[in-house]
């Protein structure tokens, strides 16, 4: 996003947790299913989408095309929510599209919050992707957009209904339903990122020959923690091919530590 449409996100973000402050867990449930509702009309009514971010065009009367599409469709508070959307400045329309959606994302999460499984959403999202990461066929037929949307909303059901909380499954279907020509196992690590930062914590992902046991994963986190100067939640990946020791990634960061990479080093110094 440009810095218009980056102002304009972490604006309707400060709005929305103004507006679920105080809000039950189904209240805010309830609102998160609707934005996530108006997110699917927005991806496919182009036509929609550049009228109510076209900026050459009359707040007022953008605000009056939401209450003319989506009056009666969703709650008043969904709509007061939209009118802030498209009372703001984007770059793009799509732009808006990003944003009804991160809203959307960002209210289920606060519903785990509320019912304390954020930290297990975070972790079934990252288990997730590593499926996706290593089924390149699911992860394609998941994705695909030529396929009846039942059928792959059945798929996935199929793997992780009844297996994963409430608000991961939620989280699962939207990134199915609309996946809008984008990698499916990047979406869904960005959801784990999302809920990492919901519970103000950066990822470490940590790529491993062999599982780390409960007590080296507890001081690898500290280790991390006191590195960065923040709280950080490790997400573990195995790779035997990796021969030892770990590869970690935190953000754009990364620190090989892996024996195929000290080998490599060796090599290269031996050969001057």
């Amino acid at each position: 996003m440009q810095a218009a449409s980056r102002e304009a996100l972490a604006d309707a973000r400060t709005r929305l947790d103004e507006q679920l402050e105080g809000t039950g867990a189904d209240g805010v449930a309830a609102i998160a299913g609707e934005l996530f509702e108006v997110d699917v009309v927005l991806v496919r009514e182009r036509a929609l989408r550049r009228l109510l971010a076209d900026p050459a065009t009359d707040p007022a009367e953008r605000r009056r095309l939401v209450d003319t599409v989506f009056g009666g469709k969703v709650s008043d508070a969904v709509v007061e929510i939209l009118n802030g959307l498209v009372s703001a400045r984007w770059s793009r329309a799509g732009d808006l599209v990003d944003a009804t959606e991160a809203l959307a994302r960002r209210a289920q999460l606060a519903v785990a919050a509320q019912d304390g499984s954020l930290e297990d959403v975070e972790d079934e999202l990252f288990r997730f992707a590593r499926v996706l990461d290593s089924e390149t066929r699911l992860r394609e037929l998941l994705a695909d957009e030529e396929q009846p949307e039942q059928r792959r909303m059945e798929l996935l059901d199929g793997l992780v209904a009844n297996k994963v909380k409430p608000v991961t499954l939620e989280l699962l279907r939207q990134a199915v339903r609309v996946p809008r020509g984008r990698t499916l196992d990047a979406v869904v690590n960005e959801l784990a990122e999302l809920a990492a930062a919901r519970r103000e914590r950066s990822v470490a992902r940590v790529t491993a020959a062999a599982p780390l046991s409960a007590e080296q994963e507890r001081r690898l986190t500290d280790a991390l923690s006191r590195m960065y100067g923040r709280a950080v939640s490790v997400q573990v990946e195995l790779d035997p091919d990796q021969l030892g020791g770990l590869v970690i990634r935190v953000g754009d960061e990364v620190i090989d530590g892996s024996v195929a990479t000290r080998l490599a080093r060796a090599r290269q110094e031996l050969s001057g």
